[in-house]
């Protein structure tokens, strides 16, 4: 490969780097090409970029960037073999959702390791990644959380109400009678 491809190569990782909220590197060997396709599409349809790459660029990459270049000696033993990148963007933990249900269904990719909000995570942390919740499902329990005293408000006011209107009633019954 010319230099000048790769130096293309690492600079466009770099910024993929810079534009992402967690790393994910797999090891990609084993799949068919209808499997790695389904994952290419489930990443696709989930605004996460995946690029397989040398690990010799992928490491020139991660020393070139701002972002990542504290993880280099961490991500350094474990970028042996293939290995697919992952990109994250909006949501950090989506990317180990799937490949977390990719590995339960047919065994593949193996997760190597996942750089999130400032921590390295190992091969052994993808479950405890993938239950994570996400930050479409935080949002919506802060929501539900928010929402729950006032619809507790509503019932008991509602309740008062009832309660009032069928004291006034046995009241009334009781004074026509």
């Amino acid at each position: 490969m010319e230099r000048e491809k790769k130096a293309e190569i690492v600079e466009e990782i770099k910024k993929l780097m810079s534009d992402s909220s967690a790393l994910y590197f797999i090891d990609f060997s084993g799949l068919t090409v209808a499997e790695t396709n389904v994952l290419r599409n489930e990443f696709y349809d989930s605004n996460i970029k995946y690029k397989v790459v040398k690990n010799t660029l992928a490491l020139r990459a991660l020393q070139g960037s701002e972002k990542y270049n504290n993880y280099v000696d961490k991500l350094s033993d474990t970028l042996v073999g293939p290995t697919g990148i992952i990109f994250a963007s909006d949501d950090p933990v989506k990317p180990a959702k799937i490949i977390k249900k990719h590995f339960d269904k047919i065994g593949k990719p193996k997760f190597k390791v996942a750089v999130l909000e400032g921590n390295v995570y190992g091969s052994d942390k993808l479950t405890e990644l993938s239950s994570l919740l996400s930050k479409n499902e935080i949002i919506a329990s802060i929501c539900g959380s928010l929402g729950s005293p006032v619809a507790g408000i509503a019932g008991a006011i509602n309740s008062l109400i009832r309660d009032l209107a069928s004291i006034i009633e046995e009241v009334a019954k009781k004074k026509a009678a």
